[in-house]
């Protein structure tokens, strides 16, 4: 009886594995493929490999004027000699630890929530919206403790922008959760009262609610009596955007199938419990990415209350690139500006992804 053994299996064709078989399927698999894949390459080519000559190779990172910065590449240099003034504005440079400390605590509080094994996490997520405001307030305001008072004058370039990003962020969500919450209510006053401030808001544009905010509201108050400049941003702004977000929850509220309700009044759930325990939880969570872009569209928003005399980073930026000491370095000081915006609103976006990643439950297809 013959018996015949299987003769082993051959190794795929050397042109279909490693990075030339990729190339061969995701690249060149078709005429059309290839032609725009050389397009491309062709692209970066003649754009990136420039760019990162002017940025990198020829740059210059150091010197005190414009005579430092003559071999034609970018003049970070102009970045680094005002760096202090494009982090903490106009505050006084003897109270910059100050600020400095509230960068610490801000990176302690929110750093920990991207690490899944860090312990701590819900008591430091807990600190950065109780504690965190207040220490954060009395460290940069003064006033108390023995601390030199800053007017919000004072105030300006990124720690202006964080501020303002900040306690808009902190602000809006819940009362964008409640302005859901009564936009379905069944009490008409309280209905009707949440569908006209999100419809009011949401009708007119954020520089209109700036310039009411900072010129138009001191015409209404009674003689002696004014609000704070930043603290009037800080109300048009949260006001603003809160009336986004309250669509945004409202979305969710929406997707929530009706047998969950019926479900949470069948175990004998009140209105509040069940909106605590059984909806809200399960809304927040589908409209995560919509709550998160309506951050960050706030975060870039903060750029519009140089319209009111505050100067953020932009505008701090702004006004130093016309000193003649450095001459033209719009560029350099306009990329400093779109990286600091780019690394936190993508940073924002990670997070919701991390969120939704850890928070999923099947819906995803």
């Amino acid at each position: 009886m013959n018996t015949f053994q299987p003769l082993p299996d051959l190794p795929p064709p050397v042109a279909s594995t490693g990075l030339v078989g990729w190339m061969r399927s995701n690249l060149f698999s078709s005429p059309l493929n290839i032609l725009m894949s050389l397009t491309v390459f062709y692209v970066i080519y003649s754009t990136v490999f420039p760019f990162l000559d002017w940025a990198i190779v020829s740059a210059n990172f150091v010197g005190d004027d414009k005579s430092a910065c003559t071999d034609g590449g970018a003049c970070w240099a102009f970045v680094g000699n005002r760096l202090p003034i494009f982090i903490y504005g106009t505050y006084p440079a003897a109270e910059y630890w100050r600020l400095d400390i509230s960068f610490l605590l801000l990176i302690l509080s929110f750093g920990p929530q991207f690490f899944e094994a860090f312990p701590y996490k819900k008591a430091l997520g807990i600190f950065s919206l109780t504690g965190f405001p207040v220490i954060g307030f009395v460290l940069i305001s003064g006033g108390s403790f023995g601390l030199e008072y800053v007017p919000t004058d004072r105030w300006g370039g990124l720690a202006l922008t964080l501020t303002i990003a900040y306690v808009g962020i902190v602000a809006a969500l819940p009362i964008g959760v409640a302005l859901a919450l009564g936009r379905r209510s069944e009490m008409p006053v309280i209905r009707a009262f949440c569908i006209a401030f999100i419809e009011l808001w949401r009708g007119v544009p954020l520089i209109s609610v700036l310039f009411m905010s900072s010129v138009m509201l001191p015409l209404f108050l009674p003689e002696g009596m004014n609000f704070d400049k930043l603290l009037r941003a800080l109300i048009g702004i949260t006001m603003f955007q809160s009336a986004y977000m309250a669509e945004v929850v409202r979305g969710g509220l929406q997707a929530i199938p009706r047998g969950q309700y019926e479900a949470a009044k069948a175990m004998g759930m009140g209105y509040w419990k069940s909106m605590g325990l059984i909806i809200l939880p399960q809304a927040l969570k589908l409209v995560i990415p919509g709550i998160v872009n309506t951050f960050i569209a706030l975060f870039k928003d903060t750029t519009l209350v140089l319209i009111i005399g505050l100067f953020d980073i932009l505008a701090i930026v702004e006004s130093a690139i016309t000193d003649p000491v450095w001459g033209a370095v719009a560029t350099e000081g306009h990329l400093f500006v779109a990286f600091c915006f780019w690394l936190f609103c993508f940073s924002m976006s990670r997070y919701s992804q991390k969120l939704e990643r850890k928070l999923h439950t099947g819906h995803k297809r």
